[in-house]
């Protein structure tokens, strides 16, 4: 079932990798430039919504027990920072499952702190072989779609406060 939905998912990712209609294609080559195309993709859209999402509604959440604006963002560096650790070799400890409000409790902060999760995850992703194995394909595909999941998470936290994401504008 996991090779299923790895294919799957490396499927999707060509897909987004590959610009709209009029563009030069600029496929990828390898299994890992699939993958790091739909990682730079979703990532790039979180980076988009934290810059562009008002300061002072970084602690909105749409109902108790659900996860503020902030801590989500917090929460999606924390498992960045993880996966470029997992990718080094590293085993990283998961249990704090975001980063500290303490020390990441300001919008700037929060947002440097996603970019540079995503950079590092990133780095290391290009180090991997042009065909990962099982393991760094599971990793990658896992944590793509969980950036993804959470992508789509704050969406919904976009349109409760009246505004539009970023990628739902027109280009027009």
């Amino acid at each position: 079932m996991r090779s299923i939905a790895r294919t799957l998912f490396a499927c999707a990712a060509l897909a987004i990798a590959y610009p709209a209609a009029g563009q030069q294609p600029q496929p990828p080559t390898t299994v890992r430039d699939v993958y790091l195309a739909g990682w730079n993709e979703i990532n790039g859209k979180l980076v988009k919504m934290a810059e562009e999402f008002p300061e002072n509604k970084f602690d909105f959440k749409p109902v108790d027990g659900v996860r503020t604006f902030a801590e989500v963002l917090r929460h999606v560096a924390f498992w960045n920072e993880w996966v470029a650790k997992r990718a080094r070799g590293e085993k990283p400890d998961g249990k704090p499952n975001e980063l500290s409000k303490t020390e990441f409790g300001t919008k700037a902060k929060i947002v440097a702190a996603l970019k540079s999760s995503i950079a590092a995850a990133a780095d290391e992703l290009k180090k991997q072989p042009a065909a990962p194995d099982a393991r760094q394909a599971e990793l990658w595909s896992s944590f793509i779609a969980h950036s993804s999941e959470h992508y789509g998470q704050l969406v919904v936290y976009y349109r409760l406060n009246g505004l539009v994401p970023p990628s739902s504008r027109s280009t027009n």
